[in-house]
């Protein structure tokens, strides 16, 4: 299969945003706009509120089509782990996906790729699917690090996965330098040029085949007014969407540009 023939993926990161008012109205908003518009079999949604609403939203969600997914996990089943939340607890509120080694949780928290690979593997294991984030901030593209920051994080994120569950691994590239209001914005070039940088890592790693399957998302301030151009690229798969998941009318938006035509123009890098 070729990345441009992928069914679109496009997924809500609520982040640490909400209400339990404001959830139960997103989650219908979104719910029963995804309905209206019938496109379930041509686009995958996915939405991951803060753990408090999941089994709200979860409820919400059920037979709409739209899979819930959680922000992060811890990587043990259970123990004293004060505060943090596993992936058994997830799967029993019927979460598909996980989003692990956000940007925010790098810099922010501290994470390092090799708790993050600990992550990515007890999730696979119990048999969530990931959406595994990788980056670069603006110094380290001005400095040509690009290519070398995302081997760095696919080498390490990806450590001792399997090549059989691969396939349940979604990468999300996220631009630190484009995300939020920074006054920086990836062109569509600059981020089909970074998938296909990702592609080429992961087909030296796990082989050609499953480089051409991988399901690559773009995390740069995805927009309604740039999803078109950013989803028509060729090899961008779908978008890891923040601020406008907490709007169920610019949500809507983004997922019904996950299935206009690809465009053709542009090259791979």
């Amino acid at each position: 299969m070729k990345p441009d023939l992928h069914k679109k993926f496009v997924v809500g990161n609520w982040k640490m945003h909400t209400t339990t008012a404001d959830a139960t109205h997103l989650a219908k908003e979104i719910a029963d706009g995804l309905g209206a518009m019938n496109i379930v079999d041509r686009v995958s949604v996915a939405v991951c509120p803060p753990f408090p609403y999941l089994g709200l939203v979860g409820e919400i969600l059920k037979g709409s089509g739209v899979a819930l997914g959680a922000q992060n996990l811890y990587p043990e089943k259970d123990g004293a782990f004060t505060g943090e939340v596993s992936p058994t607890m997830l799967l029993d509120l019927g979460c598909k996906y996980v989003i692990l080694g956000h940007s925010e949780r790098r810099r922010i928290l501290g994470e390092s790729d090799a708790f993050i690979n600990q992550k990515v593997r007890a999730a696979l294991t119990a048999g969530l699917d990931v959406i595994l984030c990788v980056g670069e901030t603006l110094d380290q593209r001005n400095s040509g690090q690009t290519e070398a920051m995302l081997d760095r994080q696919l080498t390490q994120g990806l450590a001792d996965v399997s090549f059989g569950v691969l396939n349940r691994v979604t990468i999300a590239y996220e631009p630190l330098w484009a995300i939020g209001n920074l006054g920086h914005h990836a062109t569509p070039q600059q981020a089909q040029d970074a998938h296909a940088l990702i592609r080429r890592r992961v087909g030296q790693m796990f082989g050609e085949k499953s480089a051409q399957t991988l399901v690559i998302q773009y995390g740069g301030s995805v927009k309604p007014e740039n999803a078109a151009a950013l989803l028509g690229r060729p090899g961008v798969d779908g978008a890891l969407i923040g601020g406008a998941s907490l709007d169920a009318g610019q949500f809507l938006s983004i997922v019904r540009a996950g299935i206009s035509e690809p465009q053709t123009q542009g090259k791979s890098a």
